[in-house]
C-alpha cells in the first residue's frame, strides 16, 4: 500500500473473518479516550483463501513480531546457518535488480527443499508479465536461515508455536491468513546477501497466508519484504501482488462495499498511477492518469476506462479495468500496471554492462564490449543497441555488443569516445518521459 489508511479499517477488516455484521461494528470511530496505538509496521493483508480479492487492507504489526530469543542450533546448524546462494546469475549486482529470498522453518536437513521451494515460486513470479519478458533483468538470491524446529507458528492452529530462525506466524494480529515475520531478523539475513532490492519470506506451510511489508528499508535500501507459504498454491500471486506495491507503486484496486467511512473518496488526487477521481472523459480531456490507454484491450480482461471502486473506496475513486492482479488474484497485472511495473524495474536495472572497462583508454588492439540482457517477451522483441563515435552514430555497428578498436578507421592521434546506447522500446510503456529513462549507456576513451 501506498497511502494511508485510517486506523479504524484495520479493526474491521480483521472481524470481517467472523461476518458483515461484525465487520461493520468493529469499523465505528474510536472513542477520543482510546489509547495511542503502539508504533509498529504497516502490513497488507492478502484477501481470504477462497474470496476474490487480492488484499484486504492493512494492519499495524509489531516489528519485532512476537520477539522470541534467536532459536538453538547444533553445531552443525549454525554452520549451514545464512549461506548465501546466487541461485539466478543475470549479471553484477550494480546493474540487476536483485532479489533475496529466504526461509523460515526450514531445520538443517530441510535447506535442499528450501531451494526447491524458492526455485519453484521464482518460476511461479516469472510466468506472469511482465516478469517473463524482463526475467534476465534479475538476479536471486537465497539465505539459509536455519530453523530448530520444522514448519511455523499458526499451522495448522493458532495455539501451535514454532522455534523458527525468523518467528513467521501466522494469526497475526487475530488474522489467521496474515504471515508475519520478525523483521529485525528478516534485515539481519538480508544484509548477508551482496544486495538486496526486494525480499521474499517463504515459510515452510502449505497453509494459505501471506503479507506485504511494501515500505523501503531505510538501511538496506530493499523495496519491500512479501511473505508467502511455500507449498500453497496462491501463494506466488499473493507477493505478485505485494510487487505491485513495492516495485510498481501501485494502489490496490479493490474496495469494501458496506465499511462506514469507505462509501465514497473526498480527498484530493492519488499519486498512485491506477487510481483516480478522474472518470474516463475527465481524464482524456486533461491528459492526465492512464489517458493513454483508454479504449485499449487489457491481458486482465475488457478494456481500459475508469471503472468506479477502488483504492477501498466504493465511490469517488476509479480503477483502469475491472478485475486486474491488484484487485483479483490469478489475473494479470492491466495495461497500465504493466507500465508502471516495467518502469519500477528499470529503476533497478541497467541495460548495459561493460565488458570491458571503461576507465581506460582503448588502443587499436582492444574491444569494446558489452553484455546485453535477452527478453522474453511473445514478440519476440530485443533490446535496441546502439553505437557512437564522439556523439555520431555508427549505424554500421547496430544491434552488435562489441567494436574493435580498429573497426574506427581513426585517421589521427587525438583522443575520441565510443559510446554505446542501449534501450528498450517498449510498446508498454507509453509516458514519454517514463520511456526515456528505460535506456542505459557506456563510453571509452579510444585513441591510436
Amino acid at each position: 500500500m501506498r497511502r494511508t489508511v485510517r486506523p479504524t479499517l484495520r479493526t474491521a477488516l480483521a472481524a470481517a473473518c467472523a461476518s458483515a455484521a461484525l465487520l461493520a461494528a468493529a469499523t465505528a470511530p474510536a472513542a477520543a479516550a482510546d489509547p495511542p496505538r503502539p508504533a509498529g509496521v504497516r502490513v497488507e493483508i492478502p484477501g481470504p483463501e477462497h474470496g476474490g480479492d487480492a488484499g484486504s487492507g492493512h494492519a499495524l504489526v509489531p516489528a519485532a513480531g512476537r520477539a522470541k530469543a534467536a532459536p538453538r542450533l547444533s553445531e552443525a546448524a549454525r554452520a549451514a546457518d545464512g549461506q548465501v546462494t546466487k541461485m539466478i546469475d543475470n549479471g553484477p549486482t550494480a546493474d540487476r535488480l536483485d532479489v533475496v529470498v529466504i526461509g523460515d522453518g526450514y531445520t538443517a536437513g530441510e535447506l535442499d527443499r528450501f531451494h526447491a521451494d524458492a526455485r519453484a515460486k521464482w518460476a511461479e513470479i516469472t510466468a506472469v508479465e511482465p516478469y517473463t519478458t524482463y526475467r534476465d533483468l534479475f538476479n536471486v538470491w537465497t539465505v539459509d536461515a536455519v530453523s530448530a524446529q520444522s514448519g511455523v507458528s499458526g499451522d495448522p492452529g493458532p495455539d501451535t508455536v514454532r522455534d523458527t530462525a525468523l518467528g513467521s506466524y501466522f494469526w497475526c494480529e487475530s488474522i489467521e491468513r496474515l504471515l508475519c515475520v520478525d523483521q529485525p531478523k528478516v534485515d539481519a539475513y538480508v544484509a548477508k546477501a551482496p544486495a538486496a532490492d526486494l525480499v521474499v519470506v517463504l515459510a515452510n506451510s502449505a497453509k494459505y497466508g501471506g503479507a506485504g511489508y511494501n515500505e523501503p528499508s531505510a538501511t538496506l535500501g530493499y523495496e519491500g519484504i512479501s511473505t508467502a507459504s511455500a507449498g500453497h498454491p496462491k501463494s506466488g500471486q499473493v507477493a505478485i501482488h505485494e510487487t505491485g506495491h513495492s516495485l510498481g507503486k501501485l494502489a490496490d484496486e479493490y474496495f469494501y462495499p458496506g465499511v462506514p467511512g469507505y462509501e465514497k473518496y473526498t480527498g484530493t488526487e492519488p499519486g498512485d498511477p491506477n487510481t483516480s477521481t478522474l472518470d474516463a472523459t475527465r481524464m482524456a480531456a486533461q491528459r492526465a492518469k492512464w489517458y493513454r490507454w483508454l479504449g485499449e484491450t487489457s491481458p486482465d480482461g475488457g478494456t481500459v476506462g475508469a471503472y468506479e471502486g477502488g483504492g477501498y473506496y466504493v465511490t469517488g475513486l476509479y480503477r483502469p479495468t475491472d478485475n486486474s492482479l491488484m484487485r483479483v488474484l490469478g489475473k494479470p497485472f492491466n495495461l497500465p500496471g504493466v507500465e508502471a511495473m516495467t518502469t519500477g524495474f528499470h529503476r533497478h536495472a541497467h541495460l548495459a554492462t561493460p565488458l570491458t572497462p571503461t576507465d581506460r583508454t582503448l588502443r587499436l588492439r582492444h574491444t569494446a564490449k558489452v553484455a546485453v540482457p535477452r527478453l522474453h517477451g511473445p514478440d519476440g522483441r530485443q533490446l535496441e543497441v546502439r553505437w557512437y563515435l564522439d556523439g555520431r552514430e555508427l549505424r554500421r555497428f547496430a544491434g552488435r555488443t562489441e567494436v574493435r578498436v580498429a573497426e574506427l578507421w581513426l585517421l589521427d592521434l587525438r583522443g575520441h569516445k565510443l559510446s554505446v546506447s542501449v534501450a528498450d522500446r517498449t510498446p508498454s510503456v507509453r509516458d514519454p518521459e517514463a520511456a526515456r529513462a528505460l535506456t542505459s549507456g557506456l563510453t571509452w576513451d579510444v585513441r591510436l
